[in-house]
């Protein structure tokens, strides 16, 4: 292929992306960030150079593989006897931003990986509109198990994983969190979430800034001009508030 062909072939691929995102509701895209949405956003270029960035990036895998050690083949809670698989959370162990959601669907539990399915793909959309990269943030849910028919996790359930969900967090140690659905949360904000009056506020978990905002399933349902307005900003002010740290 010639560089000119090359180049006409990036530039539908730029185009159909960008019509994809303007079908999707996307109006207006940020800058590029200069950096993943990962430690590096966190840290001064003297600090990510230091003899000891790689050893606190390599003792973040290491505790979350710990917690999934100690997570075992759960049987805690009543979850563990329809599974296919438990879908721990995957991503950047040193990530800026982590995405919690509330329980693996059919499609997650099959691959035991989160948010695979269409609400899973529709995040990544979500997450590249505003100029990050699935690799880069970590995703994981409240529950790790599938909940049966895709209902809510009862409070049982939820209180059996907690304590995996919040060493995952501490582990990580990210800039901010952002909570997809009313069960996520009321789960670390421990209280009940009006989601629709209260998606967009600022909130605090142990001191890390959380956002809640709608769950993609959510949006799939109710798939409104101002639903999905309401989400690209909600993901737009945490970018911004990361970037001014």
């Amino acid at each position: 292929m010639t560089q000119q062909a090359e180049r006409s072939e990036l530039l539908r691929g730029i185009r159909a992306g960008l019509l994809e995102l303007l079908a999707e509701g996307v109006e207006v895209l940020p800058r590029p960030a200069s950096l993943p949405i990962s430690v590096a956003t966190q840290r001064s270029p003297e600090a990510t150079s230091a003899p000891g960035a790689s050893a606190a990036a390599s003792n973040a895998a290491d505790e979350l593989a710990a917690i999934r050690a100690d997570l075992g083949d759960c049987t805690r809670c009543g979850l563990c006897q329809d599974r296919q698989h438990i879908v721990f959370g995957e991503g950047n162990p040193n990530a800026a931003v982590v995405f919690v959601g509330e329980g693996p669907g059919a499609d997650e539990d099959r691959s035991g990986r989160p948010f695979v399915g269409k609400a899973g793909q529709l995040l990544d959309k979500m997450i590249e509109a505003v100029g990050w990269k699935r690799e880069d943030v970590y995703i994981c849910n409240i529950v790790k198990c599938r909940p049966p028919k895709n209902r809510n996790p009862e409070p049982g359930e939820v209180a059996m994983c907690q304590p995996f969900l919040e060493r995952q967090l501490r582990a990580i140690g990210p800039a901010a969190i952002i909570t997809l659905g009313k069960p996520a949360a009321m789960a670390l904000l421990k209280r009940n979430v009006a989601i629709t009056r209260e998606r967009g506020i600022w909130q605090e978990w142990e001191g890390t800034p959380l956002l809640p905002t709608f769950h993609p399933a959510y949006l799939l349902r109710q798939y409104t001009r101002e639903n999905r307005q309401a989400v690209w900003d909600d993901l737009r002010a945490v970018r911004e508030r990361i970037e001014a740290r």
